[in-house]
């Protein structure tokens, strides 16, 4: 869709994926399903146990958000269940990982699960894991974090018309 409305880079070095709560689930889906689509992916808060969420022992959701989503079928051991998709990984072809969540968010330990299964299955990941809850204030620190972590963004700003991208 973004190809759609905007000339942008279809090359993998150039291209990232992040969001926060079911964005950063999808995020993270996106990339495993398509690492070679991605150079780096970040969640933040994410919703990384849907399936927790579907059934209501991680939070409280509107039970027909997933039916809608997911259809009646459970999302464990599916391709939409983060966990089995880490199983089932080509570690080398993973683009880079960043996983961060606040420890008084509801979705905290299902963060913590997400990066204990990315150490069992030996993929590389970057985490952020301060005090905080499921809010705004938090993911705008959070999101400096990732802009400053994601790899080819640290290159010096481009040239415009001979002069600095910071003058123009």
């Amino acid at each position: 869709m973004v190809d759609s409305f905007f000339r942008v880079s279809t090359r993998r070095e150039d291209t990232y994926a992040a969001g926060l709560s079911m964005g950063g689930y999808g995020a993270l889906k996106w990339a495993l399903r398509a690492p070679e689509r991605f150079a780096a992916a970040a969640s933040l808060s994410g919703a990384v146990n849907v399936e927790g969420l579907r059934t209501g022992r991680v939070r409280e959701e509107d039970p027909m958000l997933f039916t809608r989503i997911f259809g009646d079928e459970p999302v464990a051991g599916s391709p939409d269940d983060l966990f089995w998709l880490l199983k089932r990984a080509d570690v080398a072809s993973l683009p880079a990982l960043w996983v961060g969540c606040g420890t008084e968010d509801p979705l905290y330990r299902d963060n913590l699960r997400f990066v204990d299964a990315c150490a069992s299955a030996q993929i590389p990941l970057t985490t952020s894991f301060p005090p905080g809850e499921h809010e705004w204030g938090l993911w705008d620190e959070q999101i400096q974090q990732v802009l400053a972590w994601l790899p080819g963004l640290t290159d010096p700003a481009p040239e415009v018309s001979g002069q600095p991208a910071d003058a123009v």
